[in-house]
């Protein structure tokens, strides 16, 4: 019935802007992407730009700690980035590269790029691009309800407990790794992304939602529930 009534009460015609930041393995992106789906609108996954350019350093042998060296090859980087629900689609340079972002490789390396400042000030300005063109669009990832849209018509901070995250993220991950591998890169991750991103408390106007005791299906109809009370207000 929650389904419903989120659904019916937001205009499928007007233009609609929902940020969802979270930690890894809160379930931001599977969340994201089945929200925007049930709202008729695009789906933005900022991390898997975070990810593309940093496969393409790896790959060109770039020594991810030389800042400038990274910044120059982000902003000379073609990234295409599909948005729609049904399947992730991303291309670096013209190369098709959704499946080896997803690697233990970029995972433990990511951090190492998305800090950089001169890199998050491009990547910023791309994704800001597509939200604009889209006109609907859910947006997810680390700063989109701070920094990329602090104007979206929601903003929503999706959380869980750690032991929930983590046992969340190994089954994303297909259990490719050990528990402890797993729980040490992403505890890593968080605390250097955490360094130029405050995603662990909720900003001014920002609405958290913890998933710790709810299935997907329960936290889909929380987080479309608070879009539709945000947006009602707006």
């Amino acid at each position: 019935m929650g389904k419903h009534v989120a659904q019916a009460s937001i205009d499928a015609n007007e233009a609609l802007v929902v940020a969802i930041d979270g930690p890894a393995g809160s379930g931001k992106s599977s969340v994201s992407k089945e929200v925007a789906r049930r709202l008729g609108a695009a789906y933005l996954d900022t991390g898997a730009m975070y990810r593309a350019v940093t496969f393409a350093a790896l790959e060109s042998g770039l020594d991810l700690e030389d800042q400038a060296a990274i910044a120059d090859a982000v902003r000379a980087a073609d990234i295409e980035l599909s948005t729609g629900t049904d399947s992730q689609t991303v291309l670096v340079n013209g190369q098709d590269v959704t499946a080896q972002i997803r690697e233990p490789r970029v995972s433990s390396s990511v951090s190492a790029v998305s800090t950089n400042l001169a890199v998050r000030e491009n990547l910023v300005a791309r994704q800001r691009a597509v939200i604009e063109a889209a006109g609907r669009i859910v947006a997810e990832g680390r700063d989109t309800t701070t920094v990329v849209a602090p104007d979206a018509n929601a903003r929503i901070l999706l959380t869980a407990r750690e032991e929930v995250r983590l046992a969340r993220r190994g089954l994303e991950l297909n259990n490719s790794q050990s528990a402890e591998a797993l729980a040490k890169q992403v505890s890593e991750r968080d605390k250097r992304d955490s360094s130029v991103v405050n995603f662990t408390e909720a900003a001014p106007g920002v609405v958290l939602v913890d998933s710790s005791e709810l299935d997907f299906e329960q936290t889909v109809l929380a987080v479309l529930a608070t879009i539709e009370e945000q947006a009602a207000k707006a």
